[in-house]
């Protein structure tokens, strides 16, 4: 039997949509039973029987900070995808993130080596990848530098990872997927979401950094055949394409049927306006929407290099015009 953490997130509804489509036992933790709600949203964008592949998973109430639920989680398990994970910027969710990326990382790690799981498929992120100065390509190889000023959610994942490959060293198979900005449908208040719903009420600027895009779909294909795979012990960067933010926007803009944004932000604006929205939050206790770091990275030009994946699995990436395409259509559709 399979077991999937973190299903009720963008990656982990994807996932299990698949995994239930190709006949696999699949048990999945939950957390919170509304989010329940959100997986049957994605599985009814595949299927007009939404309920019954729903109620194919077996469904867990269990925390991966709680071992004694855990535990029960893992029997008679073979294979484990971790997708839990905590999200955010903001310095002042630093332990939390702690607890749940790296601690909770842990937890999956021990539990997997204690029940002699055969292999372990980790998505972390491309935020625990270094930079490189000269602007060439980053890869799996690119040394992540702990002195730059790093966002808390990169180093929690960062550590994350480094639990994963404590996990080998001690007889664990396992692969790191770190894919780029993911860009799928169902979940409009966080992540790639809430980026369509931001360019839909007009940004009013737009970013000259670049990073890496890459569709849900493409992350749960590479994903599901890394683990039937004899790769082990590697981590993939899952990345489509690079675009600019700028790009991006103008894409998105156009398949949402409003205005682009014609000014580009500056770096002084980008430093008033994290500031201004610390201070916002602090007499509001409402989460950041800019942090020094999503600040820089605005303006920060990295580019991913995907050809080990490509190359290890002979894949080729949905475009991520057909992406935006796609799941702009879909938040048109859900207004």
């Amino acid at each position: 039997m399979i077991l999937v953490t973190g299903g009720t997130g963008l990656v982990g509804s994807h996932l299990l949509y698949e995994l239930v489509k190709n006949n696999q036992n699949v048990r999945a933790i939950y957390r919170n039973e509304e989010k329940l709600e959100s997986v049957k949203k994605v599985f009814s964008y595949f299927t007009e029987d939404s309920t019954s592949a729903f109620n194919k998973i077996d469904w867990i109430e269990a925390d991966i900070l709680n071992i004694p639920a855990l535990t029960e989680a893992f029997k008679g398990i073979t294979h484990v995808y971790h997708c839990a994970a905590l999200i955010s910027f903001d310095l002042k969710d630093y332990y939390d993130l702690r607890k749940t990326n790296i601690e909770g990382t842990a937890n999956i790690v021990n539990l997997s080596i204690a029940n002699t799981i055969k292999k372990l498929c980790y998505i972390s992120s491309i935020a625990t990848l270094g930079n490189k100065e000269d602007n060439s390509l980053i890869d799996e190889d690119t040394f992540w530098n702990p002195e730059t000023d790093n966002s808390v959610y990169g180093i929690t994942k960062y550590g994350a990872e480094m639990e994963v490959w404590r996990g080998t060293q001690e007889g664990l198979d396992a692969v790191i997927v770190n894919p780029g900005i993911i860009l799928g449908a169902g979940f409009w208040n966080s992540g790639s979401g809430l980026l369509f719903k931001k360019v839909q009420n007009t940004i009013p600027y737009s970013a000259t950094g670049t990073s890496g895009y890459v569709d849900v779909k493409d992350v749960v294909q590479c994903m599901l055949q890394l683990m039937k795979s004899d790769i082990r012990n590697q981590r993939f960067i899952v990345v489509s394409e690079n675009l600019s933010f700028k790009d991006f926007i103008e894409i998105a803009a156009k398949y949402l049927q409003v205005k682009a944004p014609k000014k580009q932000v500056t770096p002084f604006l980008l430093q008033i306006g994290w500031r201004a929205d610390w201070l916002k939050s602090f007499l509001t206790g409402k989460p950041r929407s800019l942090t020094k770091q999503t600040a820089a990275t605005a303006l920060t030009l990295a580019n991913y290099n995907n050809q080990k994946i490509i190359e290890a699995l002979d894949y080729a990436f949905i475009p991520i015009e057909k992406s935006i395409k796609k799941v702009s259509e879909q938040f048109l559709k859900e207004q």
